[in-house]
């Protein structure tokens, strides 16, 4: 894939990805009234998260609008057209900042629109945020380093298996932790909560392989500027569907538990 059309691609999908979050935060907003009042506060999570994905997404697209001036610049100088060496302006820490706050409440809101035992509850969201601030954290780490091939002791790789032990401690919590009290719910909230997982595996684990893709990009036959674009396609799609997709089927369960008592 050429320079051009990659960097045409990754803009689009960073357009794709503002429009959801503004018009999903409009939705969320909007749906939460209709809602009783102990249904409120996870649909009220929802509209936060995409809110802060929104602005986020909006520093994100500005600084690879930032990639295609110094594209247009290597051009003008006649030099060949590269996106991984044009992509020195572009600044991925707005990814992790968005991440650091969003992740966290992803994983309260998914807890509290259960409604399970309080001192369950509790345990789990103090548990699980400490644990989802420490995977983005121990991930940015690993971010720092530029890494063109795979390499069981450079940093990223290290950095990165240290962020996806968190990773798999919130997944043993929120397949296993919780299932006795998932099955006192309602059919149909159990039937909305195993697709939720099902999502959730899904969307996060797109992260770690976009993560991975600058290091294995010479290993698979990509480019430098391929495994740049798709790992930036790659968190893009993630995010859409981690954030509005599953403030979605969040706000269904909320409707669901509406007009039940539980």
């Amino acid at each position: 894939m050429d320079a051009l059309t990659a960097y045409k691609l990754v803009y689009g999908f960073m357009s794709l990805a503002i429009a959801a979050m503004g018009a999903s935060f409009f939705f969320f907003v909007s749906a939460r009234g209709a809602l009783k009042e102990g249904n409120r506060m996870a649909v009220t999570l929802s509209a936060t998260v995409v809110l802060i994905a929104f602005y986020h997404y909006v520093r994100i697209f500005d600084s690879w609008v930032e990639v295609g001036t110094n594209l247009k610049l290597m051009a003008a100088a006649g030099m060949p057209l590269a996106l991984d060496k044009a992509a020195g302006a572009f600044n991925e820490s707005y990814r992790y900042v968005d991440w650091l706050l969003t992740v966290p409440l992803l994983v309260a809101e998914l807890v509290l629109v259960l409604k399970l035992d309080k001192k369950l509850e509790s345990t789990l969201i103090k548990r699980n945020v400490l644990y989802a601030f420490l995977m983005i954290a121990t991930g940015y780490i690993g971010e720092t380093f530029t890494i063109s091939t795979v390499d069981l002791s450079n940093g990223r790789t290290i950095w990165g298996a240290i962020s996806t032990v968190f990773f798999v401690l919130i997944l043993r919590d929120l397949f296993g932790g919780i299932d006795a009290s998932i099955k006192k719910q309602s059919k149909d909230i159990q039937g909305i909560f195993k697709i939720l997982r099902v999502v959730l595996i899904a969307t996060w684990g797109v992260y770690p392989i976009a993560y991975l893709l600058p290091a294995i990009a010479g290993n698979i036959g990509l480019s430098a500027g391929d495994g740049l674009a798709y790992k930036q396609i790659g968190y893009t799609i993630a995010d859409i569907l981690a954030k509005p997709g599953y403030g979605l089927l969040i706000w269904k369960i909320a409707t669901l538990k509406n007009g039940s008592s539980k």
